[in-house]
């Protein structure tokens, strides 16, 4: 978020003018998407630094700031996630489409993928058959289609590896 963005967010939620915003002054701004009094006192409570029970310019103006810093940890992983999702997809789908389908991650994909990541004399003897790497997508295939797609997958790494 912008400084000048921030700065004038923090003015509209600082109702009563007193260069402070209260939990109950943050909670009418969160009781659209929160609708918690419990939620904005903790984000009062986190940010309060000099500990008065409200939100100076500065504290909140820092908490701006990490919170947009946040967002863009949040994009990184998301690319990443994405770029990692690319490796295991099938690009049949996607080219069969002129290059606009969706990608999915199928049986064969994904055997294949793990057929490069096990390189060497020893792990030649170690590939997976299309019915283990089927029981493998299986456990985070949500809609049951044989196939992941990238929520799932997105699912997969964050609830069922991380």
């Amino acid at each position: 978020m912008a400084a000048a963005a921030a700065a004038a967010l923090f003015d509209a939620l600082d109702k009563d003018g007193d260069g402070k915003v209260s939990a109950s002054e943050l909670l009418r701004c969160m009781a659209a998407a929160l609708g918690e009094e419990e939620a904005a006192a903790a984000v009062v409570e986190a940010a309060d630094a000099d500990g008065d029970g409200l939100l100076g310019r500065d504290e909140f103006l820092r908490l701006a700031r990490e919170a947009a810093e946040a967002d863009d940890d949040a994009d990184g992983r998301w690319r990443c996630l994405r770029a990692a999702f690319g490796m295991y997809a099938d690009d049949a789908a996607a080219e069969a489409d002129d290059g606009g389908g969706e990608q999915y991650i199928t049986p064969a994909s994904l055997q294949r993928m793990l057929s490069r990541l096990m390189v060497g004399p020893s792990q030649a003897q170690q590939q997976l058959g299309l019915d283990e790497c089927r029981a493998m997508i299986c456990r985070f295939d949500l809609d049951g289609d044989g196939v992941l797609s990238f929520e799932e997958f997105r699912v997969m790494m964050h609830d069922g590896l991380v």
